[in-house]
């Protein structure tokens, strides 16, 4: 939870008018860098949060620390996702449901991870390998299925996943608002031993500055 990242050293929590501008920074930057990317302000996200920048630096003892913040509360939510996933007693539509979980959150994390390095590993070590085993235990329940090719070890799954997640433009193509569900669902077909289903949303479109060069030219 954000109140405990942003506790004092002590361990102590901020009185609540703290705590929850704390949280209203937390909910903020998570959606600026769902926007913005990892290179978002600090005043940028005390804008948003409704605070000053006084105030964001008293609740929050750098940028760094917010980012933290914002992916231990993703992670928080893709262990509940995973948890959700193994209740379902239909193995594909947990698994596919977890999936949809975990590209949705990654895409909107923006590479928080990445950005912050080794900064943060041994904080959230216990939650990665939960979020692992979790993991595991959905693709090996889908394999014991059928309904999961049993030629594709886990380890394999994350990585495709995370591919499914991006939004880089490439050879002069921009990628569509709901390109990630188009990535994911062709991902989901690879793995899934049947017929392939429908692509969600629409076609990636040429990237304003191709358009310009092929309107000049």
């Amino acid at each position: 939870m954000p109140g405990l990242l942003l506790a004092d050293a002590s361990g102590r929590l901020p009185r609540a008018d703290a705590r929850r501008n704390a949280e209203r920074l937390v909910s903020a930057a998570r959606v600026a860098v769902a926007e913005v990317g990892v290179g978002v302000s600090a005043h940028e996200i005390a804008r948003r949060a409704g605070v000053g920048v006084g105030t964001f630096y008293r609740r929050v003892p750098s940028l760094e620390a917010l980012l933290r913040a914002v992916l231990d509360e993703v992670l928080d939510d893709l262990l509940a996702a995973a948890d959700r996933s193994l209740e379902d007693p239909d193995a594909w539509a947990g698994f596919a449901a977890f999936a949809t979980a975990y590209v949705a959150l990654r895409t909107e994390s923006c590479g928080i991870a990445e950005a912050l390095g080794g900064a943060c590993g041994d904080a959230l070590a216990d939650r990665l390998s939960g979020l692992g085993d979790r993991l595991r235990r959905l693709v090996e329940r889908a394999q014991e299925a059928g309904v999961v090719r049993p030629d594709v070890p886990w380890q394999d799954v994350p990585f495709l996943l995370a591919a499914a997640s991006t939004n880089a433009r490439t050879l002069g193509l921009r990628p569509s608002d709901r390109q990630w569900e188009r990535n994911l669902r062709i991902t989901l077909d690879g793995l899934r031993a049947r017929q392939a289903g429908p692509l969600p949303g629409p076609l990636p479109g040429k990237a304003p500055e191709a358009e310009s060069r092929a309107t000049t030219g």
